[in-house]
C-alpha cells in the first residue's frame, strides 16, 4: 500500500539544482522544480538530506538522454543519503521514516534537490551510527570498489592485486576492501603524501610516480585502473597471464590484453539493494574511512560542480540539500 510521509507534507513544488541545456556547472541553477509524483510500481520517494557529487556525471550522455530523447531540464548527483517520504505498492522492506542511502540510476534525474524518486533496488537501510554525509559520499566509490573485487577481479585471499591510483576515489575504497579480504595490496599514488595514506589505508606497497618501473612483470594476479582514461601497458606486463585487469573509465585495450595473455574487462557499477545493506554493515563497523573534501549547501551546487580540482582535501564533495 502506497504511503506518505505525514510528517512533513509533500507540495508541488521543490528546490533543485537543475540544467536546461548541455554544459557544465555553468548550466546550473537553483530554482523551484516540480516534487516528483507519487512513486508508483517499485519506486521510492526520498527526501534527500545529502547529496554526493561526481563531477564527471556532467559529461555522461545518460546525464543527459534515454534512449535517444533529451532529458533537460536533468537534475544531477546520483548518490544521496536521506529519509523515505512516500513507498510506491510495490515495495516491501522499506516503510515511510526510513532512514536510507543509496544510488539513482544515471539515466534518471539525481539527487541535488529536496526529493527524488529511486527504485527501491538501488537503495538500503542506512544505520543510525552512520552520518548522512558518509553514506552518501560512499555510495559509488564504494559500491564500484566492492563490485570490482567480488565479481570482476577475483583476486583470492593471500593473492595479490595492483592499484592504479591507490587514494583516488574509487581506489582508496579498492585499498581498504582488499585488504579486508586478505589480498596483498600494491598502490600507486602521485605523491609521497599519497603514499603514505595508501600505507594507512592497507596497502602493502605504495609506489610514487615514475617508480612504476619498479613493478615486475606478471607479478600480480590482478590489476585495476581506477585513475581515468589511457590505461598504461605497464598495468597490462604487471600481471600474470590468465590473470585480470579491470579498467573503469573506458573499455581496455584489446592489443595490451592479448599480447600480455590476461583477461580485461571494463564495466559500469549497478546499485544493488542487497550489495547496499553489506555496505550500510561495513560502514557501520566505523572501520572505512569514507573521506569528504568539501560541503556546500544546495543553493551552491553550481559552485560546488565548478571547484573539482581546487581542494586539497581528498574524498567526496558533498551538497547538504537539509539539515538533519
Amino acid at each position: 500500500m502506497n504511503s506518505t510521509d505525514s510528517s512533513a507534507p509533500l507540495t508541488a513544488q521543490m528546490k533543485a539544482l537543475r540544467a536546461h541545456a548541455r554544459g557544465g556547472p555553468e548550466q546550473l541553477v537553483y530554482e523551484d522544480a516540480p516534487v516528483p509524483g507519487a512513486p508508483t510500481g517499485a519506486d521510492v520517494l526520498v527526501r534527500v538530506a545529502v547529496a554526493a557529487i561526481t563531477f564527471d556525471e556532467l559529461t555522461w550522455p545518460e546525464t543527459w538522454e534515454a534512449d535517444g530523447v533529451d532529458r533537460t531540464p536533468i537534475v544531477p548527483s546520483h548518490e544521496f543519503a536521506g529519509m523515505v517520504a512516500a513507498v510506491g505498492p510495490e515495495v516491501t522492506g522499506l516503510a515511510v521514516g526510513d532512514a536510507v542511502f543509496g544510488l539513482v540510476p544515471f539515466n534518471r534525474n539525481g539527487a541535488a534537490a529536496e526529493y527524488v524518486l529511486v527504485p527501491a533496488s538501488s537503495i538500503a537501510r542506512k544505520p543510525a551510527e552512520v552520518s548522512d554525509a558518509t553514506a552518501a559520499a560512499a555510495v559509488l566509490p564504494a559500491l564500484t570498489a566492492m563490485e570490482a573485487l567480488e565479481q570482476h577481479l577475483q583476486v583470492a585471499d593471500g593473492g595479490r592485486l595492483l592499484i592504479r591510483g591507490g587514494t583516488g576515489g574509487v581506489g582508496a575504497f579498492v585499498v581498504q576492501l582488499a585488504g579486508r579480504m586478505g589480498i596483498e595490496v600494491t598502490a600507486t599514488v602521485r605523491s609521497a603524501e599519497a603514499a603514505e595514506r595508501a600505507k594507512r589505508l592497507g596497502a602493502t606497497t605504495a609506489l610514487v610516480g615514475t617508480e612504476t618501473d619498479r613493478v615486475p612483470a606478471a607479478s600480480f594476479d590482478g590489476a585495476i585502473d581506477t585513475v581515468g582514461a589511457g590505461t598504461p601497458e605497464w598495468l597490462y606486463s604487471a600481471v600474470r597471464p590468465g590473470g585480470r585487469v579491470i579498467t573503469l573509465q573506458e573499455p581496455p585495450s584489446e592489443d595490451l590484453a592479448a599480447a600480455y595473455g590476461v583477461d580485461a574487462q571494463f564495466f559500469v557499477v549497478t546499485a544493488d539493494a542487497a550489495v547496499l545493506g553489506r555496505l550500510a554493515a561495513v560502514l557501520a563497523t566505523g572501520e572505512l574511512e569514507v573521506a569528504i573534501a568539501d560541503t556546500y549547501p544546495l543553493a551552491e551546487g553550481a559552485a560546488a560542480y565548478g571547484s573539482r580540482g581546487t581542494s586539497k582535501a581528498p574524498g567526496k564533495t558533498v551538497l547538504r540539500v537539509r539539515e538533519s
